[in-house]
């Protein structure tokens, strides 16, 4: 998992990683699915009882199929999913993969960890080769508020605590979730969109941690 193809368009793919399950009608990676020209979902297959390697070769597949800077918004045990192909294919920087959005991810370490979880864990704690930001609920039955600060120190994300939404999915009652779509976008500017590849990490840090429209224009306006 080491060559990919060199990238022939600037327009960064937004590729949507389910978690256990996948995502339903009404969930918001479905939503952007369906709103957004630039974002597509990888097909993981194998949605109830998940395998992490299975899930990480699916992922790398679409990934080298992407002829384009690859931006990843991921959502629970997706997050996991991401987490063990950087830790598996050790892409370099910003390369293919120049971002990600974690969304919500499950503590897969903690005992009472469903099975499913738990065959991802012990969760990765490389930091990412991406800039990134890790959003999670302060009562969220999965993980706890600490647990998943923690996480985003191990991979180096940027941290969003989202306030009280539950698993912030479609039962949190988000919607088409524009926080989310405001944090995407950060994420899009730190990945050095129509650069191909992602600002240097100190940039990229700056973005991440600014408000989405001013981000924006610092990068836009200024080149």
């Amino acid at each position: 998992m080491s060559s990919y193809a060199n990238l022939n368009d600037d327009t960064p793919v937004v590729l949507t990683v389910p978690g256990l399950g996948g995502s339903g009608p009404s969930h918001w990676q479905t939503l952007w699915e369906e709103a957004r020209l630039d974002t597509k979902r990888v097909e993981l297959g194998m949605w109830h009882t998940p395998h992490r390697n299975a899930w990480v070769t699916k992922l790398d597949q679409q990934i080298r199929q992407s002829r384009a800077p690859v931006i990843l918004a991921a959502h629970s045990l997706g997050c996991l999913a991401v987490a063990w192909w950087a830790e598996l294919t050790n892409q370099p920087y910003g390369w293919p993969v120049a971002g990600a959005l974690l969304v919500a991810p499950p503590d897969v370490d903690r005992p009472d960890a469903r099975p499913e979880l738990k065959s991802f864990g012990p969760a990765p704690k490389t930091p990412l080769p991406f800039p990134s930001i890790l959003v999670a609920s302060s009562d969220d039955p999965w993980i706890s508020i600490d647990r998943a600060h923690d996480l985003a120190v191990d991979w180096g994300s940027h941290f969003v605590d989202a306030g009280p939404q539950g698993h912030l999915n479609a039962a949190s009652g988000i919607g088409w979730w524009q926080e989310g779509q405001e944090l995407l976008e950060r994420v899009l500017v730190a990945g050095g969109a129509g650069r191909r590849r992602a600002l240097p990490p100190s940039e990229a840090r700056s973005i991440l941690a600014i408000n989405a429209t001013d981000a924006a224009q610092t990068y836009y306006l200024g080149n």
